[in-house]
């Protein structure tokens, strides 16, 4: 693995960016336990941990926290595949079972959050790779993470798939008391032959909602990321109506389609997986996301135009402005004007 060459910003220059780490500072760990058989874990302490979002970005927040790299939970379409060729690992198995642990996460952002350069901003979490994924039940990254947002009430915003979050709960309580604290549970379809083949590594569609039922029943807003809608597999009328009826029957906020879409490294591992299961729609795909990785707008608006509608019947709303994170704006300063259009983030 070439570890050296992992630089802050991995698109951009890398002889002007400062390394992450050296593999001097990898320790690398299998465990013998049936969660994580056929996994490896890479133990690193990184040089930083809150990364800038670049600016082309289409994302509604400015830094991350990214405290793996590399996901269990092994969604055939995530596009933080990718990611792992700059390790010289390959963005399919590899980045399903070759793990990246940033095991001085929690105390490096503390550092961060006290230093006088850091001026309390948003940081969103989960917009990688999952922070709550079954690694984090062993390395247990998250609860310090969350303290040291607590401790300088910074705030912040999670994406997940994984029930784990429910572990910490108390500690997000607590941080929503003294800062903006934003919930959000990725939940693309509720069919169940769906789930099992392109998401295999995650907790099932409806446990994932009893965590928006639990957060929701604690005072904690927790709003549904429908992501992705999967084309001709998840976008029937009926299977869109079963979902947004499951997402509002879990107390959700808000619910905010995207569409599929297919970067480099997630587009070959998905186009291969939609060879084996589903042959019939690869030239359909081919004709789909022949302009590029996002399937074309007529068809975006179609899918939110329906979930919009599906909400509105069941009683919940579309995000507000980048929600379900309710990012704060500086103290002195008006917050921003809601957005009239849907977004369509990056995130999946």
């Amino acid at each position: 693995m070439r570890w050296e060459n992992l630089t802050a910003d991995p698109a951009g220059d890398r002889a002007r960016n400062a390394v992450l780490f050296g593999a001097d500072a990898v320790t690398t760990r299998t465990f013998d336990t049936p969660e994580f058989r056929g996994v490896t874990f890479h133990e690193i302490r990184a040089r930083s941990i809150v990364n800038r979002v670049p600016g082309a970005s289409r994302m509604p927040f400015e830094w991350t926290v990214n405290p793996y790299r590399g996901c269990t939970h092994a969604c055939v379409y995530c596009f933080a595949r990718r990611t792992h060729s700059y390790l010289d690992l390959d963005t399919g198995l590899d980045f399903d079972s070759q793990i990246v642990v940033k095991v001085n996460a929690p105390d490096l952002l503390g550092r961060h959050l006290g230093s006088h350069r850091w001026h309390g901003e948003h940081i969103a979490m989960g917009t990688n790779v999952d922070c709550y994924q079954r690694a984090e039940g062993r390395y247990r990254l998250m609860p310090g993470i969350i303290a040291a947002l607590r401790d300088h009430a910074n705030p912040f915003s999670i994406l997940t798939k994984g029930t784990l979050i429910l572990r910490d709960l108390d500690l997000l309580k607590q941080a929503s008391e003294v800062t903006d604290v934003g919930i959000s549970v990725s939940v693309g379809f509720t069919d169940s032959e769906l789930w099992r083949t392109v998401e295999p590594g995650t907790p099932a569609p409806e446990r994932r909602l009893d965590v928006v039922r639990t957060l929701t029943d604690h005072g904690i807003d927790c709003g549904v990321l429908m992501a992705p809608v999967i084309p001709f597999l998840g976008d029937h009328p009926a299977q869109l109506r079963a979902t947004v009826r499951a997402i509002a029957a879990s107390g959700a906020t808000s619910v905010t389609p995207l569409v599929l879409h297919l970067r480099p490294g997630a587009r070959e591992w998905f186009m291969a997986w939609l060879e084996r299961h589903h042959p019939y729609l690869v030239r359909r795909y081919e004709r789909l996301y022949a302009e590029g990785a996002y399937a074309p707008k007529w068809y975006q608006r179609r899918i939110t135009r329906q979930v919009h509608e599906l909400a509105q019947e069941y009683g919940i709303g579309p995000a507000r402005g980048g929600a379900p994170r309710r990012i704060a704006a500086p103290a002195a300063a008006a917050p921003e004007p809601a957005s009239a259009e849907p977004t369509q983030l990056t995130l999946l």
